[in-house]
């Protein structure tokens, strides 16, 4: 039987693949940054996932305001790096899981009436490659397969961060019941504060940041409640991404033990936020 083993919150800022792509994760701008990522790679080198579904935004790269799936799936058995205009990142493919892909298709809809929309022809940017690089550096092969579960966080209305974490749940009980042993590593990105436009660009909340994180850990439900003014006011513009980490905590179940954590600002004007989670039950 499958099972999840755990589960990570991650920024998925597009500078730090940059920096990474670039060589320059050892200069004294982005040291530090790095630095904190390693005990995390250790991490997924010890428990060594099979599956890892990761739940990112798209950057109106395969999809456009022609259409915005609320909930995204990726169904294929490989998701190319995207073009984001200036050439595919040199990472290795993603490989998927399709079987997988399909089996959470089947439970999401029929068991728990959740709509999701089936994408079997996706391009990845760097909302899932980034996170991959913070995992795993820079491989020869990504180390397990992926499903992308891409979520709208761009364009009104999005979801509400309770129905992200009862997602969440939703996926836990899919993978309890798929019949493969399976190690499956849940992965929510985006955020932490961070405006990138307007009087307000460069916003940063380091004690909205942090409180999150504390939050996410011991009370998801109250989380869950905050509604997204207060995300905007609070963590700017985009810090609303921060929904798609409640996906990943509703899928480790009710308690949790918080492994690492990781903060770090600014990382190109934005917060940069990092956190293991391990289910106790």
């Amino acid at each position: 039987m499958a099972r999840i083993i755990g589960g990570l919150g991650t920024s998925h800022v597009p500078a730090i693949g940059a920096a990474s792509d670039h060589g320059k994760t050892r200069d004294d701008y982005w040291a530090p940054l790095f630095a904190g990522y390693a005990p995390a790679r250790e991490w997924i080198r010890r428990v060594d996932p099979d599956v890892a579904i990761i739940v990112y935004n798209d950057h109106a790269t395969a999809f456009s305001l022609q259409l915005i799936p609320t909930f995204g799936l990726g169904m294929g058995d490989e998701f190319p790096p995207a073009d984001e205009g200036y050439g595919p990142r040199q990472v290795p493919m993603v490989r998927g899981d399709a079987e997988l892909s399909w089996h959470l298709a089947e439970s999401l809809v029929i068991n728990d009436e959740i709509d999701i929309t089936f994408v079997n022809d996706l391009h990845v940017d760097h909302g899932l490659t980034v996170p991959l690089t913070i995992m795993c550096d820079r491989p020869d092969e990504w180390p397990f397969k992926v499903i992308p579960l891409a979520v709208n966080v761009i364009q009104y209305p999005q979801p509400t961060g309770h129905r992200c974490l009862e997602l969440g749940r939703a996926i836990r009980r899919a993978v309890d019941s798929y019949p493969e042993d399976l190690k499956v590593l849940v992965v929510g990105t985006g955020g932490m504060s961070h405006q990138l436009q307007g009087e307000r660009a460069g916003l940063i909340n380091r004690e909205f940041d942090l409180a999150y994180l504390d939050r996410l850990v011991s009370d998801p439900d109250a989380q869950a409640a905050v509604p997204h003014v207060d995300y905007l006011r609070q963590a700017g513009s985009e810090g609303l991404e921060l929904i798609m980490w409640l996906v990943m905590r509703g899928a480790l179940g009710g308690d949790v033990r918080e492994v690492y954590r990781h903060y770090h600002v600014p990382a190109s004007n934005t917060a940069a936020g990092l956190i293991v989670l391990e289910p106790t039950a």
